[in-house]
């Protein structure tokens, strides 16, 4: 299962008062999303008779006409099937009357939802008219609508709607969702998993940021995904404005937004993931907990709209290729500075803490320049010199010329005293001793660099009184492209807990850095350099010859494959369909299988290379330090996950 839905957030042209038109406009918006197979359509706050309708909610002929409008809605319904919707309508129960939401759906009426929390301050006079909902009695209410017999609605004061195969919705309406505990908390706590919003909250300086803050911030306290429909500028002008901006939001991230800032019509439309919901809700014990505590304030109440099955394919979705790396540029230069803010703070601590300083084998690579660079500046906040960072270039069989020239450029540049040590000479004698022939081209041959660039490592590090500052990143470790007891270790890795495709936009952002401009050009050029272990001899021009992404797959495709699984545990079927469309026109399907096959053999089998791991700081959402987010037995079996692969 793909777990998507798909939510429609409508704002029909309202006439206040009209309640013949406005039905015709809501049922227009209901055919709209039945045809883009929206499973839930969502309207603002008492959208069938306009919110500024004012000492008008008394008149008999209103409600009336609200009565009829809501027949023709129903009967829609029975058309447009597969669509839910909520519609803002007067309520007149025992005695009082309270302003709903209507939650409607196959030619009938599920239930009401009155509105908790009535404004009564500065522009607001809602108490004039409506009562809160938690003063009504009635669990029901008899309707008795043109067309139909009388109808018994459930009346919610705290409830919940099935839909589909079990996704669970909650209701709650425009003031509710300003106060200091929404209904929508409880609501979720309770199980619901969306959570749709009735509004219209007129427009002022700022109001729109300020809503936006409030959806964004409660779809992530609740866990859920919230999607809030306000009322459009057809309401009454004459003393205020509304501006339609509806919202969808899951778990913190906007997934969208009406695009102009006042209109009176307009239909957004976006697929939510409620397998990114679950996940995390499995994962916080502290959800849970909560819902327990307050499990007497909570809502039971559970009506079942036997609804047909969620279309929704996810089709919608943008699927971002790098889930690691912000799209936008400015996003991705602020991201990129705070993670590099995180792992100087993280060395620079543990650097203060030993009193040592920094040792850092340097390849001409992306991942040790990072970490090269993040030492530098771990010693400008200490107020110590660069110079007690020493860079260590190792040359060897597969060492090419750019390379090695920038090693030594960079560490140059930076102010760090630079040592090298050529160590064909000592991996040749290994290889005796091992009676291993250097014209084999195995693994032996690769992992005995790695395991002599390590010891010099470690024993210089004696030498000068430091610690030796990992390089390898999380891409890295996912795939176990290292070697144990090689590039494996180090007494702490800065790089982590970041991704290959991160890393160099890090790079790139540091390098436009003033405290780095002298590095510049050399930064440049390593950006631009193939990524390779350079473990195999250069070709006969002197040029890398061995390209990881030939040898492993995409890092791309690998990291996408590792957010998805560890983030929010989808299953290879959901993260193939994902990558698919993220990817569609850089890889066929048949790329992605074969490159994805080959994650999860590697991820498992791998498992006791990140068991083992040295300290180092987690700055991201995904991290496999067997001490933090990932605690795996090193014997598991991956093949569930390729059996399956298989069928696809």
């Amino acid at each position: 299962m793909l777990d998507f839905i798909r939510i429609a957030c409508a704002v029909p042209p309202v006439r206040v008062g009209d309640t013949r038109k406005n039905a015709e406009e809501i049922c227009r918006m209901l055919a709209s999303a039945d045809e883009q197979q929206a499973d839930l359509l969502v309207l603002p706050e008492l959208s069938l008779t306009g919110y500024t309708c004012q000492d008008l909610f008394f008149q008999d002929a209103l409600y009336r006409g609200m009565l009829e409008g809501l027949s023709e809605i129903v009967k829609a319904s029975a058309v447009h099937s597969g669509v839910t919707l909520v519609v803002g309508v007067p309520l007149r129960c025992g005695g009082q009357m309270y302003n709903c939401g209507a939650v409607i759906g196959g030619g009938r009426i599920h239930c009401l939802v009155p509105k908790t929390y009535i404004p009564n301050y500065n522009e607001f006079y809602e108490k004039r008219w409506f009562s809160s909902g938690v003063s009504c009695r009635e669990d029901s209410v008899t309707l008795k609508l043109p067309g139909f017999g009388p109808m018994e609605v459930p009346v919610f004061k705290q409830g919940l709607v099935r839909l589909g195969e079990g996704t669970l919705l909650g209701v709650e309406i425009c003031e509710d969702l300003w106060t200091p505990v929404p209904p929508s908390s409880l609501l979720a706590l309770s199980g619901a998993e969306v959570i749709v919003n009735l509004s219209a909250s007129n427009e002022t300086i700022g109001k729109q940021a300020y809503r936006r803050d409030l959806v964004k911030h409660q779809s992530a306290a609740a866990s859920c995904i919230y999607a809030y429909a306000s009322a459009g500028a057809g309401e009454s002008t004459q003393d205020l404005i509304f501006s339609g901006q509806c919202l969808i939001a899951q778990n913190g991230a906007l997934l969208g937004e009406t695009e102009e800032p006042i209109v009176s019509e307009t239909l957004l439309i976006r697929d939510c993931d409620l397998g990114q919901i679950r996940a995390d809700r499995r994962k916080n014990k502290c959800f849970a907990d909560n819902a327990y505590v307050l499990s007497g304030v909570t809502g039971t109440k559970i009506v079942d709209a036997s609804m047909p099955a969620l279309r929704s394919d996810g089709t919608l979705q943008k699927v971002e290729k790098l889930p690691f790396v912000p799209a936008a540029q400015t996003d991705r230069f602020d991201r990129c500075m705070e993670i590099f803010r995180m792992q100087v703070a993280g060395l620079a601590h543990r650097l203060e803490i030993v009193g040592s300083k920094a040792v850092v084998g340097i390849s001409g690579g992306l991942d040790s320049t990072l970490a090269l660079l993040v030492a530098v500046e771990a010693m400008r906040v200490l107020g110590r010199p660069a110079s007690h960072v020493y860079g260590v270039t190792m040359p060897c069989y597969g060492t090419s010329d750019r390379t090695y020239r920038n090693s030594l450029e960079l560490m140059e540049k930076l102010g760090v005293t630079a040592k090298e040590v050529n160590i064909r000479q000592a991996v040749g004698l290994h290889f005796a001793d091992i009676g291993h022939d250097k014209s084999v081209l195995n693994g032996t041959y690769e992992n005995a660099q790695a395991r002599e660039r390590t010891q010099i490592l470690m024993d210089y590090a004696s030498v000068v009184g430091g610690i030796v500052i990992g390089t390898g990143d999380l891409s890295e470790l996912a795939l176990g492209w290292c070697t144990y007891n090689g590039d494996h270790m180090s007494m702490y890795g800065v790089n982590a807990s970041i991704p290959k495709t991160l890393i160099r936009w890090m790079i790139a952002a540091i390098a436009d850095s003033p405290a780095f401009a002298d590095a510049k050009p050399v930064l440049e050029d390593i950006l631009d350099t193939p990524i390779s272990p350079e473990l195999l001899p250069p070709d006969a021009s002197g040029k890398i010859s061995q390209y990881t992404e030939d040898l492993v797959g995409p890092y791309a495709l690998h990291d996408f494959f590792l957010y998805y699984m560890l983030r929010f545990g989808f299953a290879p079927t959901k993260i193939y369909t994902l990558a698919c469309r993220a990817f569609a026109g850089d890889f066929t399907p048949e790329v992605i299988k074969k490159w994805m096959k080959a994650f999860y053999r590697r991820f498992f089998t791998q498992q006791f290379k990140r068991s083992c791991l040295p300290d180092g700081v987690k700055v991201g959402s995904v991290c496999l330090s067997p001490r933090g987010d990932w605690r795996m037995p090193s014997d598991a079996s991956g093949r569930l996950w390729l059996e399956e692969l298989e069928t696809l």
